[in-house]
């Protein structure tokens, strides 16, 4: 397949920073929104585009199609893809999937949520049981601020290295193929269990968040992770949250990059050899980013529901104990006064109850 348009669904800061990247890389573009939040794009529409600015100077990116109509969005697209947050997955597949053919790549791009199968089963649950091309990646592919009421974007990072899986993992080397053609450092993952434990956002988020939330409270929404959250200490829950994260690939037969590597090959950090908290507080990409202004935002709830209890799930299959991903899990979950137990993301509800690892690498 040779692609020429990318419808993409998501208005978000990573949506609005893609449908203006790969504009100006020369593809034909449309933007979706859900209706409920259409209104977020009114600037955008207005101006029919967006400015994108990076470090090569600032240009307009004009959207030949910027729409709350998933028929309209998606016509003649040769490949969607959705740039949403995880716990919006089943949202976009009531609208999607009546109306996306067994042509088009669907490609799920954002942190690992377990997206293709959530995906899938969401579809079987309303009837439908097409043959989805779908895939997913590891990571959002940009590192991006965006300025709404501006119709404006400021990109900081273009990801170097992006680990994409489909389901089925036999559909991986051709999903590649088609992803490569617009995105650089597009890497075969083995399947879409590795693309979640290569998910970086619940190793650095959750437990410097949790010892950081009375700063966070404190501080009505000028805190910076990056450079004041992670510190010689709260690293130390980070580096352990990975340890237990590595342990697991390696019993699924991955090897898992580890912390530093994971985010050097990436381009977040500027090598893999120099100390690892000196390089998160000096980050040209990462001292941009503010937040989390609350204990409510999801580097807590969404990287422990749909990150932190998964890996513990997966740790239970793989026989590897996980003690201080769990601590995090029932820490945040006093904090906030939730049990991310049930709310998380489990293999009974992805539909692989009781499997072990063998039949877990073997059924996707």
């Amino acid at each position: 397949m040779k692609v020429k348009k990318i419808a993409v669904l998501g208005g978000g800061n990573g949506g609005i920073t893609a449908a203006a990247d790969l504009k100006l890389k020369g593809f034909e573009t449309s933007l979706y929104e859900l209706p409920q939040f259409f209104d977020n794009l009114k600037t955008i529409k207005e101006k029919g585009g967006v400015s994108l600015k990076d470090d090569k100077g600032e240009n307009f990116a004009e959207i030949e199609t910027i729409t709350d109509d998933i028929k309209v969005a998606i016509k003649d697209a040769d490949v969607v893809m959705l740039v949403i947050p995880g716990f919006a997955i089943e949202t976009f597949t009531e609208v999607l999937a009546p109306h996306v053919s067994e042509d088009q790549v669907i490609f799920l791009n954002g942190a690992a949520a377990m997206g293709s199968i959530r995906f899938v089963n969401k579809a079987k649950s309303m009837g439908i049981d097409k043959n989805f091309k779908i895939c997913e990646a590891n990571s959002l592919s940009y590192g991006t601020r965006a300025f709404f009421d501006e119709a404006r974007v400021e990109l900081s990072l273009r990801v170097k290295k992006l680990f994409v899986a489909a389901y089925p993992k036999e559909d991986t080397e051709e999903l590649v193929k088609v992803c490569s053609q617009f995105y650089d450092g597009i890497v075969a993952g083995k399947n879409v269990w590795h693309i979640a434990l290569e998910n970086g956002n619940p190793v650095v988020h959750p437990g410097p968040c949790l010892l950081n939330a009375g700063r966070i409270d404190y501080s009505e929404g000028e805190f910076w992770l990056y450079k004041e959250g992670i510190t010689e200490h709260t690293i130390n829950i980070l580096n352990a949250v990975a340890d237990e994260q590595m342990e697991i690939g390696k019993a699924f037969g991955f090897e898992i990059e580890d912390p530093t590597q994971s985010r050097a090959r990436r381009g977040y950090l500027d090598n893999e050899t120099d100390d690892l908290q000196y390089q998160f507080n000096t980050s040209k990409v990462f001292t941009q980013i503010k937040g989390p202004t609350s204990v409510h935002a999801r580097y807590f709830t969404e990287d422990i529901s749909t990150g932190l209890v998964l890996w513990s799930d997966l740790g239970k299959a793989a026989g590897v104990p996980t003690p201080n991903i769990d601590s995090v899990i029932i820490l945040g979950g006093t904090l906030l006064q939730r049990n991310f137990w049930e709310e998380g993301l489990t293999l009974e509800k992805l539909g692989f109850e009781d499997a072990m690892v063998e039949e877990l690498n073997k059924r996707v």
